[in-house]
């Protein structure tokens, strides 16, 4: 298809949701970007000598911005092609890059559901950009999403980033992924449409990065800090059209992974360590579905959410009671009576079986 063709079918292309003034922007090119060949490097200003405390030589210069192996392993893991994913310091990186590459400080919006996690209004009110609420609806089945309010938003206040959160921070609620096609499609003119899926391993259940390549304006959200146990290594990915990708990572900082932390997501992303991953993965979802059970048949509690995420929320008669008695035993959770539309809740991670009984005997005191 020829440029002009494409600039006249505007939701084929989503660089033309992308800040204008950013479109051709080149970023900087760091000593790492030149693909260079030598014996003798010095064009990074790096020291000549090791570090006494680097044995292996390995830290005095600086990272690949964006490692091959890496890309390539976590591109396989997701199912994906290599060019379609910008590896980066966790999800939050990859929402701020969006935020700051899409909305003009004080032109556009981001539109958010809440309850839902915290980071996507934070990037957008660091950047000077409104911030759109369609809150989630709560119903005896549970939480969902009105995708017809959310698309009349876009419309209406000028949106340019759709965040949806499935499975749901902290609803442990899974989107259809049906009904995130069709907002994609609807809104594919005015906005980008991205999947935050932070928790889909846990959900068991097929990834928007399928939508890709029907719907150009899909972007999805992906980290090792789950399900992989590597919250402390900050690997993240953002997964979209490959024109996308290219432009974020033109404005990503110079050396956003450290040599360590790509070490240690290519030792967990090997055959083995997935193998066990998998393994604790069914786990966890076990122990989900018991603890939400068991959760419900506690009195003082007033509903615990069936959950497709690593966590159950809950509400309490008394949920300062049962905050209190948790921490009196040692256990810490999540008080989410800030969020709105929370003031009764907390939000419990799942651990090992013997902390979860543990989160039962503290609670079965305080809120009986």
């Amino acid at each position: 298809m020829s440029a002009a063709a494409d600039t006249l079918r505007p939701a084929s292309n989503p660089l033309l949701l992308v800040r204008e003034d950013l479109r051709d922007f080149a970023g900087y090119q760091s000593a790492r970007s030149q693909r260079l060949q030598g014996t003798v490097w010095l064009n990074a200003n790096e020291s000549p000598w090791n570090n006494d405390a680097d044995h292996e030589g390995a830290l005095r210069r600086y990272p690949d911005p964006q490692p091959q192996a890496l890309r390539n392993a976590l591109s396989e893991l997701y199912g994906c092609a290599p060019g379609q994913l910008l590896a980066g310091r966790g999800s939050d990186e990859g929402i701020d890059l969006l935020v700051r590459a899409v909305c003009r400080p004080g032109g556009d919006a981001v539109l958010v559901t809440t309850p839902t996690f915290g980071m996507y209004a934070v990037s957008a009110r660091l950047h000077g950009t409104r911030v759109v609420d369609v809150p989630l609806v709560e119903s005896p089945q549970g939480w969902t999403c009105d995708f017809a309010a959310i698309a009349a938003a876009v419309r209406r206040e000028g949106v340019k980033l759709v965040f949806l959160c499935s499975p749901g921070n902290p609803t442990g609620t899974l989107l259809p992924l049906e009904d995130i096609a069709s907002l994609a499609r609807e809104v594919g003119g005015q906005a980008l449409v991205v999947v935050d899926e932070a928790y889909l391993e846990y959900a068991d259940a097929p990834s928007a990065i399928g939508l890709l390549p029907g719907q150009r304006n899909v972007v999805v959200l992906r980290t090792l800090s789950k399900a992989h146990a590597l919250a402390a290594a900050r690997i993240g990915s953002v997964i979209a059209d490959a024109d996308l990708i290219d432009l974020l990572r033109r404005c990503q900082a110079p050396y956003p992974l450290p040599a360590a932390c790509t070490a240690q997501a290519l030792q967990a992303l090997a055959p083995t360590a997935r193998e066990l991953t998998a393994a604790r993965v069914a786990a966890i979802r076990s122990e989900r579905d018991a603890l939400q059970s068991a959760l419900s048949a506690l009195t003082g509690v007033r509903r615990a959410y069936d959950s497709r995420a690593n966590f159950v929320l809950a509400r309490f008669d008394d949920a300062q009671a049962a905050f209190d008695s948790l921490l009196a035993t040692g256990v810490v959770v999540r008080d989410m009576r800030a969020a709105p539309g929370l003031g009764d809740a907390l939000r419990i991670s799942l651990g090992t079986p013997e902390q979860n009984r543990q989160v039962l005997s503290a609670l079965a005191g305080s809120v009986s």
